[in-house]
């Protein structure tokens, strides 16, 4: 299984569905960073485009992998090996691709999308060997802009009601369990 992770927060929406770079979050970081070593996810991408935000990452992640906290939480340094940073979308295909073919892109949203693609369908292709990129989106969710570079998307996360907005960190954490969790049968 090859399956890798970007939270994209450039472009994504603002409450008034004007396209906004939102700001990168520590407890992003972390949470993803450690979900994603959970499911066995390859490559964690922190996707903006700002440079005191990128920055902010780095500073981040070089302190789990280089420094106090290295030597202090070894299980965190272990989880902050998979992050890489990228400026932009394109320069997040072109980094994850693998000998020069791009993978199956594959987004969120909380909204119902054209190219929805069931949680089932698409663990049968990730457990088939097709890599996969699945994208999440920040603030309030994937622009148009980003969402048509798409080739499919997963559907909405639902409970009863018909309340949809869950941190970013959950709505992974919920995703890579339907994607790549175990299953009893």
């Amino acid at each position: 299984m090859q399956v890798d992770v970007a939270l994209v927060h450039y472009p994504v929406y603002n409450k008034n569905q004007e396209i906004i770079g939102s700001a990168v979050t520590n407890l992003d970081i972390h949470d993803i960073a450690r979900a994603g070593r959970t499911f066995g996810i390859g490559t964690y991408y922190i996707v903006t485009p700002y440079r005191d935000q990128q920055k902010l990452v780095g500073e981040i992640v070089s302190h789990w992998q280089d420094g106090y906290g290295a030597r202090y939480n070894t299980d965190r340094k272990e989880a902050f090996a998979s992050i890489k940073i990228c400026d932009d979308l394109q320069s997040l295909y072109e980094l994850a691709a693998v000998n020069g073919h791009k993978p199956l892109v594959v987004a969120t949203s909380a909204r119902e999308h054209a190219k929805s693609i069931s949680f089932g369908a698409m663990r049968q292709k990730i457990h088939a060997g097709t890599h996969v990129l699945l994208l999440f989106g920040t603030a309030w969710g994937l622009t148009e802009q980003a969402l048509a570079g798409v080739d499919h998307m997963l559907p909405p996360i639902s409970g009863y009601g018909d309340y949809r907005h869950l941190s970013v960190r959950s709505a992974v954490s919920i995703v890579f369990d339907r994607l790549l969790g175990r299953r009893e049968e």
